[in-house]
């Protein structure tokens, strides 16, 4: 029963202004990542959009296999996926920033005190 109240005193509580502190970054966060998205997206879709539309004008290949229902697929493929990369990446690049934040002291230091070689064996040329 000892350990019971021991283990309740350790606990903390949760304010409501902690959670809300919390709740407003993470809706920064998700803001700055849809942002980001955003911008990738519309570089891929003028980068996908100009060589496929100058291909299916120029090369015959192109202008009989393309149709327009196609040209579409591929600028809108890249498009969506430059959007969910660059997205997430932000999302990730954020939260490893955060978590830095607050963790403690002896924990931030993440440089490798190992053999003194850069890079293992394999990766030397």
């Amino acid at each position: 029963m000892d350990a019971v109240k021991k283990k309740k005193k350790k606990m903390s509580t949760v304010t409501r202004a902690y959670l809300d502190q919390k709740l407003a970054l993470a809706k920064r966060c998700s803001r700055e990542a849809t942002l980001a998205g955003a911008k990738a997206a519309a570089v891929a879709t003028v980068a996908s959009a100009v060589p496929t539309l100058a291909s299916v004008r120029m090369l015959p290949w192109a202008k009989a296999n393309i149709n327009p229902t196609g040209q579409a697929l591929i600028i809108c493929t890249a498009a969506g996926m430059a959007y969910f990369v660059a997205a997430d990446k932000k999302i990730l690049s954020l939260a490893r920033k955060h978590s830095f934040e607050g963790a403690p002291e002896h924990l931030k230091n993440t440089s490798f005190q190992g053999t003194g070689r850069p890079h293992p064996a394999f990766f030397r040329p």
